[in-house]
């Protein structure tokens, strides 16, 4: 947010657009770091499942996405440099990488629930509403 506000106050003094451009570009380039550490961070603590605070992850992902938003917009007339836009494809890879294992973990959560819920559903029922098969036999 400083950053953004040295930026703004930096083009209304009338600083040279290279000054401004050269701020934007470290912006933006700063984003992406704060932002690619995050989640670096967070794949590397699904990929040993430890305990994973996705809260805390979800609130520091969310403020790098604003970060970065913010940084862009000094872009929507001219591209960020060609470094740049290569750390953003990185980053869009490594959070397709992110995507999926906490894709994989919500599915080994959903899994376990699963599990949890049948077993506690069959150990309060006595059977008496089982559905019945052919033949009078019971399923549990």
């Amino acid at each position: 947010m400083l950053g953004q506000q040295r930026l703004g106050a930096a083009a209304g003094r009338g600083l040279p657009a290279d000054d401004v451009a050269s701020l934007a570009t470290a912006l933006l380039k700063s984003a992406i770091e704060r932002l690619e550490e995050v989640i670096d961070q967070e794949t590397a603590a699904l990929q040993r499942r430890t305990s994973v605070d996705l809260n805390d992850f979800n609130d520091r992902k969310s403020h790098g996405l604003v970060e970065l938003t913010r940084a862009m917009r000094f872009f929507e007339a001219t591209p960020p440099e060609p470094y740049l836009v290569t750390a953003l494809t990185t980053l869009r890879s490594k959070l397709e990488i992110n995507r999926a294992m906490l894709a994989t973990h919500l599915e080994a959560v959903r899994e376990v629930s699963t599990v949890i819920a049948d077993a506690m559903q069959n150990a309060d029922s006595d059977g008496t509403y089982a559905p019945v098969l052919k033949g009078g036999a019971r399923t549990s």
